[in-house]
């Protein structure tokens, strides 16, 4: 049976799509006993349009800007739910979502101005998230591996829209961006973070692994003196 001392914690399950961040939040949720709260994916009417439009319908429809500001919108929903709980766990962290939109800008996919207005939104999002109990994870569970094993992971998943051939450039690039990403991550300090080799850990379907990644968060808890 779990206690908790110091009142709360808040998890963050991050990393390149298709790694297991929504299998590892389901875990630790189900075995910490917290709420999780998942990506908007299922429900999400934007992502298969930008996965399967052309360069044209791209330009045309913005649906790179649309989907950002999507995430956006929909994260900071969580966030505020989680932070105002006491045990909590997300699926992927605001912080990524920068990154998301940022990797966009770089490939023309996001205008300057669209980049402009993303930036304004995130940043008084992120001066509210300053007015809440928490104002960051306490630890992100960072999921990372080869990027061999990022489309072996998109294949098994088996989204039509995310599996076409001509996708793989720009998975390339996000998981290179990735790599730099978490390096500043850690750099300003804003949460502990847990290494998970996803090359090596199944969670699914090896219990010996689950219990592994279980043992680690909690053993962090401990060592925060969130866990006893």
């Amino acid at each position: 049976m779990k206690t908790v001392r110091g009142g709360s914690y808040l998890l963050t399950v991050g990393g390149m799509i298709s790694l297991g961040k929504t299998s590892v939040s389901e875990l630790l949720g189900r075995e910490l006993g917290s709420a999780v709260y998942y990506e908007s994916v299922e429900d999400n009417k934007i992502l298969p349009l930008f996965y399967t439009a052309s360069e044209e319908e791209i330009q045309a429809k913005r649906y790179p800007f649309l989907l950002q500001l999507y995430f956006l919108d929909t994260r900071f929903k969580s966030i505020k739910k989680a932070l105002h709980g006491k045990y909590n766990v997300l699926d992927r962290s605001i912080f990524e979502d920068r990154l998301f939109a940022k990797i966009n800008h770089d490939l023309g996919r996001i205008s300057d101005l669209e980049m402009e207005i993303y930036e304004g939104l995130f940043d008084n999002m992120m001066e509210e998230i300053e007015e809440l109990p928490k104002k960051a994870p306490d630890i992100m569970i960072y999921l990372h591996g080869s990027f061999e094993t990022v489309l072996e992971r998109i294949a098994i998943r088996g989204r039509d829209f995310e599996v076409d051939e001509s996708l793989k450039s720009y998975y390339k690039v996000l998981w290179e961006g990735y790599k730099e990403w978490i390096k500043d991550y850690e750099k300003q300090g804003i949460s502990e973070v847990i290494y998970v080799n996803m090359d090596e850990i199944d969670v699914v379907n090896n219990s010996d692994d689950a219990k592994y990644v279980v043992d680690m968060v909690k053993a962090k808890l401990t060592e925060m003196g969130l866990w006893d």
